[in-house]
C-alpha cells in the first residue's frame, strides 16, 4: 500500500452520526474505507465532468424476440467499436437478454453510446456504469 497520511477533520456531532449509521449500512468496516470510497467516487466524477477518459460497463436488458433489435444493438456498437473493450451476452429466461459492454473512452461518447442503447425500442432497462 502507498504512503498513509494521517489527518484530523473537524465534524458537527449530528453529521459524524449520519455518516457512521451510512457506513454500517454499506458494511463498512471503519471510516477511512468509507472516506476512500467518497473521496475516489468525487475524483471519477470530475473526470467525467471534465470529459477525461473514463472505463465502466453499460448493462442493458432486452426482449430478443422484439423484431430488429439486436441488428439494430450489433449496429450500434460497431459504430462505437473505438470505446468497447468486450461484450458479454447472457440470456436471462426465453425471452429477455442481458448484455454487459465494457467501455473505454471520453465521458461525453461513453454517455452518447449508453444513451443510444436505451433508446433502441425493445430495450427495457439500461444503465452505465463508470469507474
Amino acid at each position: 500500500m502507498s504512503d498513509l497520511v494521517r489527518f484530523g477533520v473537524s465534524i458537527e456531532k449530528h453529521l459524524l452520526d449520519q455518516f457512521d449509521l451510512l457506513i454500517r449500512k454499506k458494511n463498512y468496516t471503519n471510516r477511512s474505507e468509507a472516506f476512500r470510497d467518497m473521496i475516489r467516487h468525487e475524483l471519477v466524477q470530475k473526470q467525467w465532468v471534465e470529459n477525461q477518459e473514463t472505463a465502466g460497463a453499460i448493462t442493458f436488458v432486452f426482449d430478443h424476440h422484439r423484431r430488429d433489435l439486436l441488428n439494430r444493438v450489433i449496429h450500434l456498437q460497431h459504430e462505437h467499436y473505438s470505446l468497447i473493450i468486450s461484450t458479454q451476452h447472457v440470456h436471462l429466461d426465453h425471452d429477455r437478454c442481458l448484455e454487459i459492454v465494457a467501455v473505454r473512452g471520453a465521458a461525453r461518447h461513453v454517455q452518447r453510446l449508453a444513451d443510444s442503447l436505451k433508446a433502441v425500442k425493445g430495450v427495457e432497462h439500461c444503465a452505465l456504469s463508470i469507474i
